[in-house]
């Protein structure tokens, strides 16, 4: 990969360069060992990805600037982000940049107007009705849940905190993919990594 630029953002050039830093700080860290080796499929793809990364961060930056958001006031990540389930959800691109509490703070604004019904929150219980329920000792330690479903009325508000929350991942992962496409030009050879026209995007056994 030799070109001088991997994408722009609003205009702005990335330089390869900047991957390159990227990924040589990876490469000096602890998983160091885990990583794909240079210049196989593996490791171009890897390169793909810390473009998404750092033109995701540009975008973020640049719309936090435009809404005049600091990190002052923004949420904490396990706020955001609580488990692993969480992550996924958002996809891995935006879950790094979310580490940024800038990004927190646009993900707040973004998605503050997000809620849930009535009728998500009812149907939630129906088909998850011991999800919230209280857990209670159990043999060898363990702890495990209430035989019986606990009422909607007394959940309620642990249903609609967790729906809503799934609710503004999805809204800000849209919302971030629509910025992405409007603002970033990606050079030959960076690609996203689930491009299927790049040649690396092969699914192997």
């Amino acid at each position: 990969m030799s070109f001088e630029l991997v994408a722009t953002v609003a205009g702005s050039p990335v330089a390869v360069a900047e991957v390159d830093a990227a990924e040589a700080r990876l490469r000096r860290g602890a998983r160091a060992a885990a990583l794909p080796t240079v210049d196989t499929s593996e490791g171009r793809q890897l390169r793909r990805w810390l473009t998404q990364l750092i033109v995701t961060e540009r975008v973020v930056a640049a719309e936090a600037a435009a809404r005049g958001l600091t990190a002052a006031g923004a949420p904490a990540e396990d706020e955001v982000l609580p488990d692993v389930t969480a992550r996924l959800e958002i996809g891995s691109v935006a879950a790094a940049a979310l580490a940024d509490p800038r990004a927190r703070a646009l993900f707040a604004a973004v998605t503050a107007g997000v809620d849930v019904g009535d009728d998500e929150v009812a149907g939630y219980h129906a088909r998850n009705p011991l999800r919230f329920a209280e857990q209670r000792p159990g043999p060898h330690g363990w702890r495990i849940a209430q035989p019986t479903a606990p009422p909607l009325r007394q959940v309620r508000s642990q249903v609609v905190e967790h729906l809503r929350a799934a609710a503004r991942r999805r809204a800000f992962r849209v919302w971030l993919d629509a910025r992405r496409a409007a603002l970033v030009q990606l050079a030959p050879g960076y690609e996203h990594p689930g491009d299927p026209r790049q040649p690396d995007n092969v699914h192997r056994h």
